[in-house]
């Protein structure tokens, strides 16, 4: 029996069918596809799954394909600055001055509790990323 949402999620499938990801093209095209159903709005569970299925076959292209440094903290903090092409002044809501975001930056200050956490939502990601592994 097919339901409104199983026909849907058919649907989602005949118009951009999922396979393994080989090339930075075919890559690009499947992220334009989850951009465009995330820019969409409130998405339907039929999309979230599609969403998560095409989500599966990028992380294990990244897996294979691409070369992630492992940066934490300041490290962390600077990549996603450069990354974003960011300045100083455009942490001034995470850390309330341009003097802290230097401070940190130059391995004069560390992160306070209240960083990481407002770093994590600027940024979304774990919290956890902005704490240095190092041992």
């Amino acid at each position: 029996m097919v339901t409104t949402s199983n026909h849907s999620y058919i649907e989602l499938l005949k118009s951009f069918p999922p396979r393994l990801i080989k090339t930075e093209e075919e890559l690009r095209a499947v992220q334009d596809v989850i951009d465009t159903l995330l820019d969409s709005g409130e998405l339907a569970p039929e999309q979230q799954d599609y969403i998560n299925v095409l989500g599966i076959l990028v992380h294990e292209y990244e897996e294979k394909y691409v070369l992630i440094p492992d940066l934490s903290g300041v490290e962390l903090l600077k990549a996603l600055i450069d990354e974003l092409g960011l300045k100083q002044k455009d942490l001034i809501p995470v850390f309330k001055t341009e003097s802290i975001v230097s401070a940190i930056l130059n391995g004069q200050r560390k992160f306070t509790v209240e960083h990481i956490e407002k770093l994590a939502s600027f940024f979304h990601v774990s919290p956890s990323s902005f704490f240095s592994r190092s041992l």
